[in-house]
């Protein structure tokens, strides 16, 4: 089974949850933007960006179409824009649970195979999704959560950075600085969730 037929399946999954979970979360908090856009669902069609795709299929990373947001309909902006941005890699981070358990499962009932396989990048691809997510710069997750965190004299100077946010990234990706901040969390609760999943193995 190629290592494609794997992880394509689940990273579609993983992908579809976090931006469910941010379109959810926003029609709770008052933004009903996505929700009219059909974006609080569970299927991956409403979600899939074509490039995202296709650099999934072909690079083996991609993303989805970033859920549409109107901080403005907040009943509460600042709690509700950390609320919102913390909902995608919440959703992953209890995806990756779930998938640990489904590995420890399948570890006590079955023979190591295919869904052992797709339950062990299922821990993995959540995990990877959430810890890049978590990056504060823009437009990532992260960087609403640290921009609404920051003190008020702070803000317009991170305001004036943030708009050279994709350029920070895209150097960052290419010099293998996120490969750090991303895969060394990533193995580090791995292993503790995998640990846990297989006591009693």
């Amino acid at each position: 089974m190629s290592n494609l037929a794997i992880s394509a399946p689940v990273f579609l999954w993983a992908l579809t949850i976090h931006e469910f979970a941010h379109a959810w979360v926003a029609h709770k908090c008052g933004d009903d933007t996505a929700l009219y856009e059909g974006r609080v669902s569970l299927n991956p069609l409403v979600h899939l960006d074509p490039i995202g795709t296709l650099c999934m299929l072909f690079v083996g990373f991609g993303w989805a179409k970033p859920v549409p947001v109107n901080p403005y309909n907040f009943r509460n902006y600042r709690r509700d824009d950390i609320l919102v941005s913390l909902a995608g890699v919440t959703a992953n981070l209890l995806n990756a649970i779930l998938f640990a358990i489904l590995f420890g499962l399948l570890m006590r009932w079955f023979e190591f195979g295919y869904l052992h396989q797709m339950a062990a990048f299922g821990v993995l691809g959540n995990l990877g999704l959430m810890f890049f997510n978590l990056i504060p710069i823009p437009p990532l997750d992260g960087s609403h959560v640290l921009y609404q965190m920051l003190p008020t004299e702070m803000k317009p100077g991170y305001r004036q950075v943030a708009q050279y946010g994709q350029f920070i990234l895209i150097a960052l990706i290419f010099t293998g600085i996120t490969r750090v901040l991303i895969w060394t969390p990533t193995m580090y609760v791995a292993r503790v969730l995998f640990g846990v999943a297989l006591l009693g193995v």
